[in-house]
């Protein structure tokens, strides 16, 4: 058995996660920055045997990918497998397992809903007259915030429940929340097409053509924004930025 893992070890290991990505390249992902997470824990099991913190260091550093803000799940899962003594071969089968649905799992959870809907929310009070530096402000704070839940939720978790943290998933329901995340961003781009025609500065008063023309995407984007609501958000974001450089809207 393994020595047990001591908090500042654990610290370490979740603060070097912020740096997965840090040595990425397209041979091993980011298998080296996931090594860098493990080696203050690997070290403190195997540092009295160099031969066998040498093969930890290679089982940890080879190819792999998930995405960052759930990469402290795997790496709280791998921390718990290696400090209760788990043989090599389990571990790496278990990596490759979990790489796959982490990955898509946090695409469609951040990049897909998550990094969309707090963008628009934050252009939607930038159009109403919010300051330029308050709107960034907001940004950044609300995107953080679920970012960083995100990565403390998944290291704790993997660090409790190890091989069994699929079920950590099953519990937290993390395909409901990206669905009610997919709505709240459907909502949002409702807000901002609304309030870039109806502000002060928006589309109804730049003349009939351009608000009936305005009126029309809202009203298609009510129908089927909600099916197709990518296209959509970026076909939003793509008119209004082309519409404020031509200088119809300001």
């Amino acid at each position: 058995m393994s020595p047990p893992l001591t908090r500042s070890t654990v610290i370490s290991a979740f603060l070097r996660s912020f740096l997965i990505q840090g040595s990425w390249n397209y041979r091993t992902m980011i298998g080296n920055g996931f090594a860098f997470a493990m080696l203050p824990a690997l070290k403190r099991m195997f540092g009295d045997d160099p031969e066998a913190l040498d093969a930890s260091l290679r089982r940890h550093v080879n190819h792999f990918n998930v995405h960052p803000y759930l990469s402290g799940l795997a790496l709280g899962a791998a921390l718990r497998l290696e400090a209760d003594g788990t043989d090599a071969e389990t571990v790496t089968r278990f990596k490759m397992a979990i790489r796959g649905p982490l990955g898509g799992l946090g695409d469609a959870l951040v990049w897909a809903t998550w990094l969309p809907a707090v963008s628009m929310l934050a252009l939607a009070l930038w159009w109403v007259g919010t300051p330029d530096w308050m709107t960034v402000v907001f940004f950044l704070v609300l995107y953080n915030a679920g970012h960083l839940a995100l990565r403390v939720w998944g290291f704790r978790s993997g660090l409790r429940e190890g091989r069994e943290v699929a079920q950590a998933l099953t519990r937290a329901n993390l395909v409901n929340i990206h669905d009610r995340l997919r709505e709240a961003a459907t909502v949002m781009i409702g807000l901002l097409v609304g309030v870039a025609l109806a502000s002060p500065t928006g589309l109804v008063h730049t003349g009939l053509p351009w608000a009936a023309l305005g009126m029309l995407a809202f009203v298609v984007g009510l129908k089927i924004g909600h099916r197709i609501w990518r296209p959509t958000a970026i076909a939003v974001v793509t008119a209004i930025a082309s519409l404020s450089t031509w200088g119809i809207v300001t």
